[in-house]
């Protein structure tokens, strides 16, 4: 896996923090460090437009594959102008308000076709994305999480948006139904993949999903890519209140201990004096800890796609 050649990424996620990390990723294919790039994408969303579609149609929720083929876009006219469309939210009163127009065009490719994968390849064709998108399951699924109260008894909280915005903490997630039909192009991508991107997104309902699809965690545990973990930059109410960088790279391992990670990026800002338990944690994985400047600015929750695809670069080129 030498620097000096184009080289395949697999980035897993969904939500802000994949759209993010594609739009870093899709950098690099333009200046042909990255050959081919494929996104794996949570696909248990049961809220807002996403959670009605699949309600009606009982179809996998479009809404993280959406904003995944939206990142995957060129910055000319043509693909800037698809984005914009991709992700058009109508307003209005009746019945469409608050649905996406992206999501309407997937599922009634899905309806057309029977096919989620061809589907989702036509509409990056149509995008020109530069990259493919794939769902990590094709059987529709809830999030499960068991979370701790202030008074330390354990309840279960069903389902993506309410677990997101859970009162207390969460010690654990399952999925329902515990193992979903997995995607085999996606499983094919993660075993011909020289790096393995997971991260940054909300940890329990967007990152941490992909590793409890049994087919998929033993594809991700016995592949010879190699594994950077993106650690979040700030805490999430509901999903990770009081969370530093260590505590999301803790809960990964407890989901995931046989799981190999080759590099773990931070930012510098963002691990502040935690840097030295980070540090141990990751030395104690046999992983490399990179820590650089990818927040859009201090304290940002959000990462700014030139510098992360900096950051990318100078991790693949090391190799």
């Amino acid at each position: 896996m030498s620097g000096q050649r184009a080289q395949s990424v697999v980035a897993f996620g969904g939500g802000h923090g994949l759209h993010a990390s594609l739009r870093a990723l899709r950098r690099l294919v333009d200046d042909l460090t990255v050959d081919e790039l494929t996104a794996i994408v949570t696909v248990a969303d049961n809220g807002g437009s996403s959670g009605r579609l699949r309600g009606e149609f009982g179809v996998l929720p479009p809404g993280d594959l959406r904003m995944a083929l939206a990142a995957l876009c060129g910055d000319d006219e043509w693909g800037t102008t698809w984005s914009k469309v991709l992700q058009h939210r109508f307003a209005g009163e009746g019945d469409m308000r608050g649905h996406v127009v992206g999501n309407l065009l997937i599922v009634g490719l899905w309806e057309l076709l029977g096919d989620h994968v061809d589907a989702l390849d036509r509409v990056g064709r149509l995008l020109g994305a530069k990259g493919r998108v794939l769902p990590m399951a094709l059987t529709p699924m809830d999030i499960t999480a068991e979370v701790r109260g202030a008074d330390d008894t354990i309840t279960v909280v069903r389902g993506q948006v309410e677990v997101a915005t859970t009162d207390g903490v969460i010690v654990g997630i399952a999925l329902d139904p515990p193992d979903p039909e997995p995607c085999p192009e996606s499983v094919a991508a993660v075993e011909e993949a020289d790096w393995v991107v997971l991260g940054p997104g909300s940890w329990f309902t967007s990152v941490i999903p992909h590793l409890m699809v049994p087919e998929m965690r033993d594809a991700l545990v016995r592949t010879d890519a190699r594994v950077i973990v993106v650690l979040n930059l700030v805490e999430q109410a509901g999903e990770t209140p009081g969370f530093g960088p260590a505590d999301h790279l803790a809960v990964l391992a407890e989901h995931a201990p046989d799981l190999k990670v080759h590099t773990v990026l931070a930012d510098r800002a963002s691990v502040g004096e935690d840097l030295a338990e980070l540090a141990d944690l990751v030395a104690a994985t046999g992983a490399e800890l990179v820590v650089d400047d990818v927040a859009e600015h201090p304290g940002s929750p959000r990462h700014d796609p030139a510098l992360l695809a900096a950051a990318y670069a100078r991790i693949l080129e090391r190799g």
